[in-house]
């Protein structure tokens, strides 16, 4: 907390709050901690047997979440509940037994999480107990200025969340946005007075009359390729990098965080170049695309990727562009919509119909996007920057606030004229 001011009082936890006597009531719905809050979940997901075992957590008590803290160091695990609930036995419920404004408290214990509370317990899961906490300092001002922090806050991250769900909707726009344009070039061309014809597939609607449809196999050397069936046990830097499904994102991008490699024997027949694109063939990221393109070094692929390796016929970037268009979800809503389990092989991928321009117009299509995309992307990076300088004023706002250095008198004031 550092200083806090000279009127103040220091308790520890136990002094505010006591552990509640797990109590069961099996009438009430389920919930969970979930970033901070208080939740419920669905009950048809918990045997009853289960739920019997769960204890009560009612409106205005305070729930934490104590297990396995070294597992997930980002979510928040303090909340105070506003729905009555039964959740995990293994939660610590807190009721305070001194006169206290519950919602400062609110703020106080959120930065006692962020910065101290993960610290605690020992062992390989990382869980502690209500003894772990109990001494824990906590500051205790006099009430009615408990009251006008919690007030002030109130407000102010009210208006820090009406902000970033704006920011959040632009960015979502931008991204339709981005969808849309690509999805036009690539199934309609940069012409818009070109003459048009059926392409005789319903989820592609219609194309210009001077361009053909094909079908995957027909635009790529050889035939489709899986990866390699090897686990990523090594991250020697001098070997061939092993690229897996979780090594890139929808941005296009390799992670640095992921990085695995094979032994270059091992990596033999599955290596990359430049231009090949890898397909997710299963589990829920089916259908992400990744573009091999100006890499440094050696690259393989892992077995839940197909590897396509386009012939002259088609530019490898325009394959990728097809793959982020509204065109290709479609296409792959329509393989769903046939399976029981969300699955892409290279038997489906292989049929998957291409629109097909010529050489020279793939050229433009492919400039015109990649200028519209990094204007849109340009645009993403400055709103989700506004965001992540937003959230941390806010947290900010509340540890000045909860230990008294700012005084929030005047900024209520402030606020009311």
């Amino acid at each position: 907390m550092g200083q806090i001011p000279e009127h103040w009082d220091l308790l520890k936890l136990k002094h505010l709050f006591h552990e509640k006597k797990i109590k069961h009531n099996p009438e009430l719905g389920a919930g969970s901690i979930s970033f901070g809050e208080v939740v419920r979940k669905a009950d048809t997901s918990i045997p009853e047997s289960t739920k019997a075992s769960y204890q009560e957590v009612l409106k205005d008590e305070f729930l934490i979440n104590p297990l396995n803290l070294n597992y997930d160091l980002k979510s928040l695990r303090i909340a105070l509940s506003e729905i009555d609930v039964v959740v995990s036995s293994g939660y610590i419920v807190l009721k305070d037994h001194q006169k206290i404004n519950k919602r400062f408290y609110k703020y106080l214990l959120h930065r006692y999480d962020v910065e101290y509370m993960k610290l605690l317990g020992s062992g390989v899961r990382q869980t502690i107990n209500f003894n772990h906490i109990s001494s824990s300092i906590l500051a205790y001002p006099p009430l009615e200025e408990q009251t006008a922090i919690a007030n002030f806050l109130d407000i102010k991250t009210a208006e820090i969340k009406r902000f970033i769900q704006l920011k959040e909707k632009t960015i979502e726009l931008l991204k339709e946005r981005k969808t849309a344009i690509i999805n036009e070039a690539v199934t309609k061309g940069l012409d818009s007075n070109v003459e048009m014809k059926d392409s005789g597939i319903e989820w592609l609607g219609e194309i210009p009359k001077h361009w053909e449809v094909k079908k995957l196999k027909y635009l790529i050397q050889g035939k489709l390729k899986y990866g390699a069936n090897e686990s990523a046990e090594l991250d020697n830097p001098d070997y061939p990098r092993y690229i897996r499904i979780t090594d890139f994102g929808n941005d296009g991008k390799l992670r640095e965080d992921t990085f695995k490699s094979l032994a270059p024997k091992t990596a033999e027949g599955y290596f990359l170049e430049e231009g090949d694109i890898l397909f997710a063939r299963s589990g829920g990221t089916v259908g992400k695309t990744f573009l091999f393109k100006d890499y440094t070094g050696k690259a393989c692929f892992a077995g839940y990727l197909i590897r396509a390796r386009v012939n002259d016929l088609l530019s490898s970037d325009l394959l990728y562009l097809f793959s982020k268009s509204g065109a290709y979800e479609k296409w792959k809503d329509s393989i769903f919509n046939q399976a029981t389990i969300q699955n892409i092989g290279a038997d489906k991928y292989s049929v998957l119909p291409i629109p097909v321009p010529s050489i020279y117009e793939q050229s433009q299509i492919i400039d015109y996007c990649h200028k519209r995309i990094i204007e849109i992307e340009n645009l993403m990076y400055q709103a989700e920057k506004e965001i992540s300088l937003m959230k941390e004023y806010q947290e900010s706002l509340i540890s000045e606030a909860v230990t008294g250095k700012i005084d929030v008198r005047e900024e209520n004031e402030a606020i009311t004229r």
